[in-house]
């Protein structure tokens, strides 16, 4: 499929052909559910932890008598029941992470951008480079092109004045082609791609 590549002023600035393979995938829920999934498992910190028995610092002498007082029976002071005890089967410092397929990964990859055209929220520009690292030109650029909660993939390496320009606008990312995910796709409202992005998604899907 062929989509128009337009400038940061918005000036017309050719056609850039996509791959079907990529781009043009009936997009599945269950698969970019999968890796989204997958990508939140692992940015979880897992350093929730309660305290055991063992660790709470309280005397272990038992309560009182056992008989006699016509209470429950009772040992420690550290049992669950009692304010200031500890928690019974609380959480425990652990990783959140599990495993998924590669090919899985990839194929989710692709099919949330294929989602993203299908919705007709990709935007093609010829090159993210800025003159200056001014916010307030980069953002009227932004608002030119209709732009106000957006992702933007770069090439390798991203143009210095653009990443620091577009730092300080709210609801806009700026990510390398080596950082593109799938939950960052989907979390904006729109996807720029640069050329270079492009190509390096042709590439890396070949």
């Amino acid at each position: 499929m062929d989509l128009k590549v337009t400038t940061l002023d918005g000036k017309d600035a050719g056609k850039v052909s996509l791959s079907d393979a990529i781009f043009g995938l009936e997009p599945r829920e269950d698969i970019i559910a999968r890796v989204i999934r997958w990508q939140l498992a692992k940015k979880q910190q897992g350093t929730h932890q309660s305290l055991t028995r063992g660790e709470v610092s309280r005397t272990g002498a038992k309560m009182y008598k056992q008989k006699g007082t016509g209470r429950a029976r009772h040992h420690s002071a550290r049992a669950p029941q009692f304010r200031g005890g500890a928690k019974a089967h609380g959480p425990v410092s652990r990783s959140h992470a599990h495993d998924l397929p590669k090919q899985v990964r990839a194929l989710g990859l692709r099919h949330a951008l294929s989602a993203k055209i299908k919705a007709d929220d990709v935007i093609i520009v010829d090159d993210l480079v800025a003159a200056e690292a001014k916010t307030k030109a980069l953002a009227g650029a932004f608002a030119s092109l209709g732009l106000t909660n957006a992702l933007f993939i770069g090439g390798a390496e991203l143009d210095g004045n653009f990443k620091l320009a577009a730092r300080n606008i709210p609801n806009v990312d700026v990510l390398p082609i080596q950082g593109i995910n799938v939950y960052d796709i989907l979390r904006r409202g729109k996807l720029v791609l640069s050329k270079a992005a492009v190509e390096a998604l042709e590439e890396r899907f070949k």
